[in-house]
This record gives structure tokens, C-alpha cells and sequence, in this order.
């Protein structure tokens, strides 16, 4: 068995099940990438993915389906997505490997 390039929680799994429900426009899942930005010079990105790109990697898990960027996928293998809500905030929060510091705010990372 193939080991997926990224893994989710169960908190993420309800929380992507949940906003696809709430959609007017249909999408095959929520696409993951990389962008440049921050201080630490690499962002996440997500999106709803209205059709899968030829290089997109795909990850069905816990009757989600997210897709990853090609570009973006060296950087993110091993990775654990997971949704995290406290008394200040909530959202997704990802469990990277390969990242080798954050910026102090957690918003930007380097690999």
C-alpha cells in the first residue's frame, strides 16, 4: 500500500466535509499549495478546486478529497493537516516535516 503525501486529522476532515457542504458551486475538493510571502518567505495556500489539474496530487481520506499542487508537493510530504479551534482563533494548522523554522507569528515558513 502507497503511503499518502498528506495526511489529515479528524478535526480536518469535518471541517473540509463542512465548508464543501456550504458551497453554492460544486468542487472536487480543496486544493493545498505553496506560495511565496511572509516573513519566513513561504505560505500556505488553500482553495476551493473546481477540476483537478494534470499534476495535482490527490488525497482522499476520511470521505474528503484534498489536492495538492504539483509544485508545491516536495514541500509538503509527510505533512498532517489538522483544524484547531481555542478562545482566540481557530483554523487549519499544518504539521510539516520538511519545514525547518516558522516566522513569530506562524503564518510564514521556510523548508
Amino acid at each position: 500500500m502507497n503511503k499518502q503525501a498528506m495526511t489529515l486529522t479528524d478535526a480536518a476532515a469535518d471541517r473540509v466535509r463542512y465548508l464543501m457542504g456550504r458551497r453554492d458551486e460544486p468542487a472536487v475538493g480543496l486544493r493545498i499549495g505553496i506560495r511565496t510571502g511572509g516573513c519566513s518567505g513561504m505560505a500556505y495556500q488553500m482553495e476551493f478546486a473546481a477540476e483537478q489539474n494534470p499534476l495535482d496530487e490527490v488525497v482522499e481520506e476520511k470521505g474528503v478529497t484534498v489536492l495538492i499542487d504539483g509544485r508545491a508537493l516536495m514541500f509538503l510530504i509527510g505533512t498532517e493537516m489538522d483544524y484547531v479551534e481555542d478562545k482566540l482563533q481557530s483554523g487549519f494548522v499544518f504539521n510539516n516535516p520538511n519545514e525547518k523554522g516558522r516566522c513569530g507569528c506562524g503564518e510564514s515558513f521556510h523548508v
